[in-house]
């Protein structure tokens, strides 16, 4: 099987952050998000000197392991912040709105996961192997994209840069920890209903994932896409700055717990050799290329679970269009799609 490394991505901004260890403030601690970023500031080394763990009412007073230290959750308050120089918060949008200015009023930058402030004037939305730049014009909030939106912009703009992009299709297949931990469990807990010959029934989706799929259960708004496509759609062309790109998205959950998969038709200006797609694509950082197809062996979500990198395959011509290729990737949802990209921006803020 062929198959080529991701090429590591290295921050080359700074800085907003003092030249010392950080004070940071985790908020949303206790998700799965949360634990992923506790994960990854331990894994990457991140400069921390005090860490806080903010969560609801219902979460303080629980401890956590970090490396080698037990902390306690705290209920999140305005003198929280107070002291702060980094705070990572993945509790939702409501909860990133009612906090936003206590955050900022410290002092402390916030690197928000929710949608809350993606497409506000002035709050970047940022990628670190995509639009690393646009991260220093940030007001105290820079905005951690849409999960789905992550994943497909790895394998975008390194075409993008090579020739004009028209058009982009994709089909989404998205885990059950988009949803949250509670999905997961429930993902779990509902095939092993099926598997007993029971009648699995959803309560944290709307629909029974086990053994099933349906289309992405967030709103639909009034043009009949639901609001995970539109997401997809504006939040595409603000990263890659093409605000007039044709793009259309179809959303789908399927069982699969942690790792998204995305099927994606790009239109070119002119046509685009399968080779030199494939090269730029390996040589991408945070990419890595999976393929065999004398094996019919390409990117699955169980390859990229845990890990760091989008897995890329199957770039082939497009039959129909002389100008447009195909491809399939598979990333995984909580780390690159959410946690991962966080730190990478706050790390994209260090003194160098």
């Amino acid at each position: 099987m062929s198959r080529q490394p991701a090429v590591p991505f290295t921050p080359r901004l700074s800085s907003s952050f003092p030249a010392r260890p950080l004070n940071v403030a985790v908020l949303g601690a206790s998700g799965a998000v949360g634990q992923e970023l506790l994960l990854l500031l331990e894994e990457r080394n991140f400069p921390v000197a005090e860490l806080k763990l903010l969560a609801s009412a219902r979460s303080a007073g629980s401890t956590q392991q970090w490396n080698g230290r037990t902390i306690t959750l705290e209920e999140v308050n305005a003198a929280a912040f107070e002291g702060v120089d980094l705070v990572l918060a993945s509790a939702g949008g409501s909860v990133s709105r009612q906090w936003r200015d206590a955050i900022t009023a410290a002092g402390a930058v916030m690197v928000d996961n929710s949608s809350a402030f993606r497409m506000e004037e002035g709050v970047p939305l940022v990628v670190p192997e995509v639009n690393p730049d646009a991260a220093l014009a940030h007001n105290g909030v820079i905005a951690n994209p849409n999960c789905t939106t992550i994943l497909l912009t790895l394998a975008l703009a390194p075409l993008a840069a090579r020739r004009p992009m028209r058009r982009v299709v994709v089909s989404t297949y998205q885990s059950a920890s988009g949803a949250g931990a509670r999905a997961m469990e429930e993902l779990k807990t509902l095939s092993q209903t099926v598997l007993d010959g029971g009648t699995p029934q959803g309560e944290v989706l709307p629909y029974s994932l086990a053994f099933n799929l349906f289309l992405h259960n967030s709103p639909l708004q009034a043009n009949s896409y639901c609001e995970e496509e539109m997401k997809m759609v504006n939040e595409t062309r603000k990263i890659m700055d093409l605000p007039d790109l044709r793009f259309t998205a179809t959303c789908v959950r399927v069982p699969v717990l942690r790792a998204h998969s995305e099927a994606v038709n790009i239109e070119f200006e002119q046509p685009f050799p399968v080779e030199e797609a494939r090269s730029l694509l390996s040589a991408a950082p945070g990419v890595e290329l999976i393929e065999d197809p004398a094996t019919n062996r390409f990117p699955m979500p169980t390859d990229v679970t845990g890990r760091d990198p989008v897995a890329v395959g199957r770039i082939r011509q497009d039959i129909s269009d002389p100008n447009a290729l195909e491809l399939w990737l598979c990333g995984d949802q909580i780390r690159k799609g959410a946690a991962l990209n966080a730190v990478q921006l706050a790390e994209l803020l260090l003194p160098s």
